[in-house]
């Protein structure tokens, strides 16, 4: 094989998945190192890695959560919109997916803090999550402010894409809202074009609708940049057909 034809499959039978973020940035504290070790077993959502899943089966959602719905954010960052919504709807299960480890042991600091047990957290790609999750299974999902990718040439990395859309409406329950916040306007434009060609329609009815948060929004530390940044935030609400 050239050096030059990217291999089809791992070693471990996924498909080979390019990865373009950051699995971990700066040195950990000591206390959250401890989180990691001491806390992150205990909300996994069961098995979803290939190493541990080669069959791919679906996750028991029932077993995790019973007869909740059941919400997904994809890309968490440091957790503090999960928890939010954990917090506040004691009556739903949420998974979170989120690789960059940094951010896991924020949330789980977090976590620690409010009390909250209703929520997973897959601490890898969203995309292995999906694989798993069973069939119009998830009731709610969020994308909130996720890697904006602004180089023309790197927008197929984008969330918004086939490979990322069509598994996510694969796990959607007709009816499931999906959320997405983020201040690039290119990124508006590509999530409005693309998502409604994978089962969505948008649920905008005028400007207030894309320009206002939602009712039961909690800023990130993320959106508070960029506003200090001059820029200006768009919430977008699809649902699922």
């Amino acid at each position: 094989m050239s050096d030059k034809t990217p291999p089809t499959t791992h070693p471990s039978g996924a498909p080979w998945r390019n990865f373009y973020g950051r699995f971990k940035g700066k040195g950990l504290r000591k206390s959250q190192e401890a989180y990691l070790d001491e806390d992150l077993a205990a909300f996994s959502p069961g098995p979803v890695g290939w190493e541990e899943n080669p069959d791919r089966r679906p996750l028991d959602l029932d077993a995790l959560f019973g007869a909740r719905d059941v919400w997904l954010e994809i890309g968490f960052g440091g957790g503090e919109h999960l928890v939010h919504q954990a917090a506040n709807n004691p009556d739903v299960g949420i998974i979170g997916a989120e690789p960059y480890i940094n951010g896991v042991a924020m949330l789980l600091g977090k976590v620690r803090e409010a009390g909250v047990d209703n929520l997973r957290i897959y601490p890898g790609d969203a995309r292995d999550l999906m694989d798993v999750l069973p069939e119009a299974s998830i009731s709610k999902a969020f994308l909130l402010y996720p890697d904006p990718w602004p180089k023309k040439r790197h927008h197929r990395r984008r969330f918004v894409t086939p490979e990322h859309l069509d598994p996510l409406a694969r796990a959607l329950k007709s009816g499931a809202e999906f959320r997405v916040a983020t201040d690039i306007p290119d990124y508006v434009r590509q999530t409005l074009e693309q998502v409604p060609r994978h089962g969505f329609e948008w649920c905008a009815e005028g400007p207030q609708d894309w320009r206002a948060p939602w009712d039961d929004w909690l800023s990130t530390r993320y959106e508070q940049k960029a506003f200090r940044e001059g820029r200006t935030a768009h919430y977008l609400t699809f649902r699922k057909t």
